[in-house]
C-alpha cells in the first residue's frame, strides 16, 4: 500500500443519495491507499480540542441548558490549523482531530443532564455524598460503553443505509473538511455562508439586536389566545437551525413538525379544556395552580412533554424489535470470533472495525468495572442492589444505542434527556421496589442515569464521526481506537468543571440554570419518597407511537417533534421547504441536483458559523461579558425585527442556492 497525498476533488455525486443496484460509493481517500491519520499532530490537537470544548460546552450547557455541537467548530479549527501550517494531505489527520475532540460535546451532554442534580439534591439532603470520582468514573464508563455498543452497528447505519438518512451534523462537518482540502469553488460559498450564519447568530446571542424567537404573543390578540385557549405560535429565527432544517429535508422535517403541532395545538389546549379547573399534581406535588391558570409553555413542560417521552420510549422499543436481526447478527459475529472462527478473509481499509473479540471482552470488562464502581461506591456494599443496577444500565444502554444513533441520523438531535428521564424513572421505581430509598437511592439512580445518559450520548455522537469517516475514506478502526483516549480526557475535564462551577456559583443560585439537572432532581425526589410517575401520559405517548407505526409513519421522528420545543421544530419545516423549492424549480434534473448540492453547502455554512459563534458566546459568558439589552428583547418590536431579518436570511439561502455558474 502506497501512502498518497493527492488533493481531493470533492465528494462524489452519489454521496447523499441511495445507491442504484450494483453501484458502489467511492470515498475521497481511496480504500486501496493509506493516508496520514493517527500521528502526534492529530492526537495532540484532538486532545487539546477535547479539553477546551469540554470546558466551554459544560459552562454554556449549565448556564443556558443548551450544549453546542462541538464536531463542526472543531472541524473548522482543524482545517484552519492545517491550512495555516501548510500541511499536505491533512484530510485524514483532520478527521482524527475532529473525532477525538468531538468527545467533548457528547460527554458534556451526558454529564450535565444528570450529575449536577447530585449537588442540587445535596442541599436538601446533606447526608448525600458527592465527589469528583463519581462524576469522572460514571462519565468515563458510560462513554466507553457507548463506543463499544455502537461499533457493531456502524456498518448498518453508515454503509447499508447510505443515502437513506440525512445525517445533518455529519454533512456539515464533512463539507467543512472537504472545502478545506479542495479550496476554490467549494470553499468560497461555504465560507460566505459561514460568515453570514455566524455573524447573524452572534448578533442575536451576544448583542440581542433582535429576538431569537418570533411568537404569536407579539400582539394583544396573540396574548389573549395564548392565555384563554392555550394556543401559541413560536419559531426560532436562528441561521443554524434553518440550515439544519435544509439538510434534514422536507419529509422528515414535516413528520417532526407534525408531532410538535399535535402537542402544542391539540394536546396542550385539550388538557386545558378538559382538566382546566383541576390541580394535576399527582406526580409533582410542587404544582399548586389549576391547569387553566398555566401558560401553554408550562402545560407542555409539566404534562404534554411526558407524552413525547412515552412516544420516544415506545418508538425506541419498536426500533429495537425491528433491528433485532442486526443486534442478533452483531452478537453472533462476536460469538463466532470468540470461538476462533474466521469471518471475512479480507476487509478493505475503509471498512475495518475493531475486532468483535475486542468489543465483546472490552464490553464485559467495562461492565465489570461498572459493577465494582456500583458495589463499593454507590450501593455501599449491597449485592442485590448492585445486580439490579447493572442489569438496568447494561440493558438500557445496549438496547437504546440504536435509538440514539437513529435519532442523530434523522434530525441531528439526540433525545438523550428524554431517554435518560425514562431511565431515571424506571431505575427509581425498581430500586425502591428492591428496598433502596431516600438519599442513597437518589445518588444510585442519578449515577446510573449518568452512565446511561453518557453511553447514549456517545453512541449518538460517535455515529456522526463514523459517517464523516465513511464519506471521506478514513479507517474506522483508528477512529474507534483513539475515541477512548478522547473520552478519558473529556470525562476528567467535565468532572472538574462541574465541581468548580458548583463551588463558584452553585446550581440553585440562578446564575447557572442547569435546567435538565434540575428537572431530573425534581422527578427523582418524589419517586424516591413514594410519589408516582406520570404513567398515564407515558402510556398515551406509547400508544400513539404504536398507531403511527401501524400507519407507516416514522414514530421516532414524530415523537422527537413532541418532545423538542415548538420553536426549534418549525424552522426545520422552513428549511425543508426551502430544500424542496430549490430542487424542484427546473425541468432539468441535473440543474435541480446542482442547486440542491449548493444549498447543502450553504446550509452547512449556516450550521458551522452558528456553532463556532456558540463557542465564542460561551467564552464571553464565562468572562461575564453581557452586551444584551434585556429591555429591548422584552419589547414586541424585537420580535418583528426578528421576523424581517429571518425573511431576508431565507431569501439569501434561496437565491444563493439557485444561482449556478453556467
Amino acid at each position: 500500500m502506497k501512502e498518497t497525498q493527492e488533493k481531493p476533488t470533492g465528494l462524489p455525486e452519489n454521496a447523499f443519495r441511495p445507491l442504484k443496484p450494483g453501484e458502489k460509493y467511492e470515498p475521497l481517500m481511496s480504500p486501496g491507499k493509506t493516508y496520514p491519520e493517527v500521528n502526534l499532530w492529530s492526537v495532540t490537537w484532538g486532545l487539546v480540542m477535547a479539553v477546551i470544548f469540554s470546558a466551554a460546552a459544560a459552562y454554556l450547557g449549565l448556564k443556558v441548558g443548551q450544549v453546542f455541537e462541538a464536531a463542526i467548530p472543531i472541524a473548522i479549527i482543524a482545517v484552519g490549523i492545517s491550512s495555516a501550517t501548510k500541511r499536505k494531505g491533512a484530510l485524514g489527520e483532520n478527521v482524527m482531530i475532529q473525532s477525538i475532540g468531538a468527545c467533548s460535546g457528547v460527554i458534556v451532554a451526558g454529564a450535565i443532564f444528570t450529575l449536577p442534580a447530585l449537588y442540587i439534591l445535596q442541599e436538601k439532603y446533606p447526608e448525600m455524598t458527592v465527589n469528583f470520582m463519581q462524576m469522572f468514573i460514571s462519565s468515563l464508563l458510560g462513554g466507553v460503553l457507548g463506543i463499544l455498543f455502537l461499533i457493531p452497528f456502524r456498518k448498518y447505519f453508515v454503509k447499508d443505509k447510505h443515502g437513506e438518512y440525512p445525517f445533518p451534523e455529519a454533512t456539515a462537518s464533512t463539507q467543512v473538511l472537504v472545502s478545506g482540502e479542495k479550496g476554490g469553488d467549494q470553499a468560497k460559498p461555504l465560507l460566505i455562508a459561514g460568515l453570514v450564519g455566524g455573524i447573524y447568530d452572534f448578533i442575536v446571542g451576544t448583542f440581542g439586536w433582535w429576538n431569537e424567537n418570533f411568537t404569536s404573543r407579539i400582539c394583544g390578540w396573540g396574548e389573549t389566545i395564548a392565555d384563554k385557549f392555550k394556543l401559541v405560535f413560536k419559531i426560532n429565527t436562528g441561521a443554524a437551525v434553518l440550515g439544519l432544517g435544509y439538510i434534514v429535508g422536507l419529509k422528515y422535517a414535516a413528520i417532526i413538525c407534525a408531532g410538535s403541532l399535535v402537542v402544542w395545538w391539540v394536546i396542550v389546549p385539550g388538557i386545558s379544556l378538559f382538566w382546566g379547573d383541576q390541580v394535576l399534581n399527582a406526580w409533582n406535588p410542587d404544582i399548586t395552580m389549576a391547569v387553566k391558570d398555566m401558560s401553554p409553555e408550562l402545560i407542555f413542560k409539566e404534562y404534554a412533554k411526558s407524552i413525547g417521552i412515552g412516544g420516544i420510549a415506545m418508538a425506541g422499543i419498536i426500533g429495537i424489535v425491528r433491528s433485532w436481526g442486526i443486534i442478533k447478527s452483531a452478537v453472533s459475529l462476536a460469538a463466532n470470533e470468540m470461538k476462533g472462527k474466521k469471518t471475512e478473509e479480507s476487509v478493505e481499509r475503509t471498512q475495518k472495525d475493531l475486532s468483535m473479540k475486542i468489543i465483546a471482552f472490552g464490553s464485559l470488562f467495562t461492565l465489570l468495572l461498572v459493577v465494582l464502581f456500583f458495589y463499593f461506591d454507590v450501593m455501599q456494599g449491597n449485592l442485590l442492589h448492585t445486580i439490579v443496577a447493572i442489569l438496568l444500565v447494561a440493558g438500557i444502554s445496549f438496547l437504546f444505542t440504536t435509538v440514539a444513533a437513529n435519532a442523530i441520523a434523522i434530525v441531528g438531535t439526540n433525545p438523550v434527556s428524554g431517554m435518560t428521564l425514562m431511565t431515571l424513572i424506571l431505575a427509581s421505581v425498581i430500586m425502591v421496589a428492591v428496598g433502596l430509598k431516600g438519599a442513597t437511592g437518589m445518588v444510585a439512580s442519578l449515577v446510573m442515569g449518568g452512565v446511561v445518559c453518557t453511553a447514549l450520548s456517545m453512541a449518538g455522537g460517535f455515529i456522526t464521526d463514523l459517517k464523516i469517516g465513511y464519506w471521506l475514506g478514513s479507517t474506522p478502526k483508528k477512529q474507534e481506537s483513539w475515541k477512548f483516549l478522547g473520552t478519558l480526557v473529556s470525562a476528567a475535564t467535565v468532572g472538574g468543571v462541574i465541581m468548580v462551577l458548583n463551588d463558584s456559583y452553585g446550581f440553585t443560585s440562578g446564575q447557572l440554570a442547569a435546567p435538565q439537572a434540575n428537572a431530573m432532581a425534581a422527578v427523582i425526589d418524589p419517586l424516591m419518597n413514594g410519589v408516582g410517575a406520570p404513567w398515564l401520559l407515558y402510556g398515551i405517548g406509547a400508544a400513539l407511537a404504536l398507531v403511527l407505526t401501524f400507519c407507516k409513519v416514522p414514530a421516532l421522528a414524530f415523537a422527537l417533534g413532541m418532545f423538542i420545543p415548538l420553536e426549534l421544530n418549525l424552522p426545520l419545516l422552513v428549511g425543508g421547504a426551502i430544500n424542496w423549492y430549490v430542487t424542484s424549480r427546473s425541468k432539468d434534473e441535473a440543474v435541480n441536483t446542482a442547486r440542491g448540492e449548493k444549498g447543502t453547502l450553504l446550509a452547512s455554512g449556516f450550521i458551522a458559523g452558528g456553532a463556532l459563534m456558540g463557542v465564542v458566546s460561551a467564552i464571553m459568558r464565562y468572562c461575564n461579558i453581557n452586551l444584551i439589552h434585556e429591555e429591548w428583547l422584552s419589547n414586541p418590536m424585537s420580535e418583528l425585527v426578528s421576523l424581517i431579518v429571518y425573511l431576508l436570511l431565507i431569501a439569501y439561502l434561496v437565491k444563493a442556492s439557485m444561482k449556478l455558474k453556467k
